[in-house]
């Protein structure tokens, strides 16, 4: 279906972000070749077997359904619908909290079960959940509307009614912190740690994450937790599958080595530097393809009309093009935060785990040491693993992950990004975890149950996925490095060069990679689209 006559374009990454890049454009008329240096599609969002352990299969990276419809806006884009490419199933509990030297909480999904909740933990806190979950549906919509589908290349979503009659308060959680918003308005730490935990998937800390960012209480607490049967491998294979119907060539085992493009710096009568990120003049400087270097060693040139890299920023930046031509360039990434790493410890567990639910967040009762294990490990003694740890029981809901009788666990630990962990350490990490969840959850014999385990850390996310500092997710949406102080979906430096993917705009998470693709493919249009009008005049 695709190739229609748009020209052709080469994807660099067949992650989430990637495989909807592609199929977007091939739905738009573009002849599309997707590359990928590993070999299976999904990035991140990778799927593990073992041949010693069959029955068993674990999703390697996100796990939460969350921000439905991202996900319904997607597939309506490519002619189809969620319903008909996924089997969707609703959690409940949506999850359950086990917080230290506390019972176990079950977080129920809806607005008025979590208000009960609240209400029974602290007197008078469900009438103020209420109260903030409804600012938190309200930021959400401002945030969707106005400030997720757009790479901030104009100031128009800042110039909406919507936006301007919302100015101050806006301003107000942009620059306080989502731990101070919660710590006001509520005294129970087991409410304080429900609301503000979102930020570790937000690659931050509450502490340093903009209140803006409440928003996420929205999606989990009111929009509900669901789970795709087959998880997020489903997911990924749907983006596949679709790309592929549109004509994509999908090539894995290729790496791409280098972005060509018609001169080695950028013109510096055209190229300034964006003010605010909101506007500039773009290069006339333009790719010509990639050279990318395929499994049997062997080189080659692939042409392109235009490019789009949804690989890992910072490598696409420093890596694949020339200094001279670099909108991000190293000097730059010496200022950024690169967020969250993590210890990934999949385990094959004998017999049954009813101590936990399908998702379980394990919580210290003070857990600033939990956050400065992770951002700064020097101020805890050189500790390098929070103690507050995710667990996903996907065998809870889908008997496919794991032989009968089985469960199958997937922990994330938070740790430092720091791809010199070693192999050693992080086992550690992984022993000191399974303790910890064997005394919190009431499992005394689990260590001794596991029959498969196998562990990933920040040196594997570097080598696999050419992640920055062995990052596990992408930049922390700190203050300034949220919205449109983020980046941008396009190079400033190369006319035909986009960015799409977890480490551009808008953020973390496959819904935000969905679209971070459906952005940069708009801007791919913009772009020809003032192209075509100067050729006409």
């Amino acid at each position: 279906m695709g190739g229609s006559g748009e020209g052709h374009a080469v994807v660099i990454g067949a992650g989430a972000a990637g495989l909807a890049t592609a199929g977007l454009l091939a739905r738009r008329g573009y002849a599309v070749t997707l590359l990928e240096r590993g070999t299976a599609v999904g990035g991140r969002a990778g799927s593990l077997t073992v041949d010693e352990a069959p029955g068993f299969r674990w999703d390697t990276g996100p796990s939460w359904y969350l921000m439905p419809e991202a996900f319904d806006r997607f597939f309506s884009l490519m002619g189809t619908s969620t319903q008909q490419q996924l089997d969707l199933q609703e959690l409940s509990p949506g999850y359950r909290l086990l917080p230290e030297g506390l019972d176990p909480v079950d977080v129920p999904v809806g607005e008025d079960a979590v208000v009960e909740l609240f209400e029974s933990l602290e007197p008078g806190a469900g009438e103020e959940l209420r109260r903030y979950l409804a600012e938190a549906a309200d930021t959400y919509r401002i945030a969707v509307d106005r400030f997720l589908y757009t790479d901030f290349s104009s100031p128009a979503p800042f110039l909406g009614a919507a936006v301007l009659r919302r100015a101050v308060r806006l301003v107000r959680l942009l620059t306080g912190s989502l731990e101070n918003l919660v710590d006001r308005r509520f005294r129970d730490r087991r409410l304080r740690q429900i609301l503000s935990y979102p930020a570790v998937f937000l690659s931050s800390r509450p502490s340093a994450t903009p209140a803006l960012y409440q928003l996420m209480s929205y999606t989990d607490l009111v929009q509900g937790v669901r789970y795709p049967a087959g998880g997020f491998a489903a997911v990924v294979e749907a983006l596949r599958r679709l790309a592929v119907d549109h004509g994509v060539s999908v090539r894995t085992g290729t790496e791409v080595t280098g972005i060509v493009t018609d001169r080695r710096r950028a013109n510096p009568l055209r190229h300034v530097p964006a003010v605010g990120r909101l506007t500039a003049r773009w290069s006339s400087a333009r790719a010509q393809g990639v050279t990318v270097r395929t499994a049997d060693g062997a080189g080659e040139f692939l042409p392109a009309d235009i490019v789009v890299s949804a690989a890992d920023l910072h490598h696409t930046e420093t890596a694949l093009l020339p200094p001279g031509l670099q909108t991000y360039p190293e000097r730059r990434w010496r200022r950024a935060d690169p967020g969250v790493g993590a210890v990934v410890v999949m385990l094959g567990v004998d017999g049954r785990l009813p101590e936990l639910a399908h998702h379980t967040l394990i919580f210290s009762e003070d857990w600033t040491d939990d956050f400065a294990a992770v951002f700064d490990s020097a101020s805890v003694g050189g500790r390098q693993a929070s103690r507050s740890v995710y667990v996903s029981r996907p065998s809870a809901t889908d008997p496919d992950v794991a032989p009968e009788g089985h469960e199958n666990l997937f922990v994330l630990v938070p740790v430092e990004c720091d791809p010199r962990m070693d192999r050693e350490t992080v086992d550690a990490i992984a022993d000191a975890t399974l303790e910890l969840i064997a005394e919190r959850a009431g499992i005394p014999d689990l260590v001794d149950r596991v029959v498969v385990r196998r562990t990933l850390g920040p040196a594997d996310f570097a080598e696999r996925h050419n992640s920055w500092r062995g990052w596990a997710l992408g930049l922390a949406h700190t203050l300034t490095q949220s919205a449109f102080m983020r980046g941008t979906n396009r190079s400033r430096a190369v006319a035909n060069l986009f960015y799409a993917g977890s480490t551009t705009t808008p953020g973390v998470g496959v819904p935000m990679c969905l679209i971070s693709a459906e952005n940069a493919v708009n801007a791919v249009n913009g772009v020809n689209a003032v192209k075509a009008a100067g050729q006409s005049k």
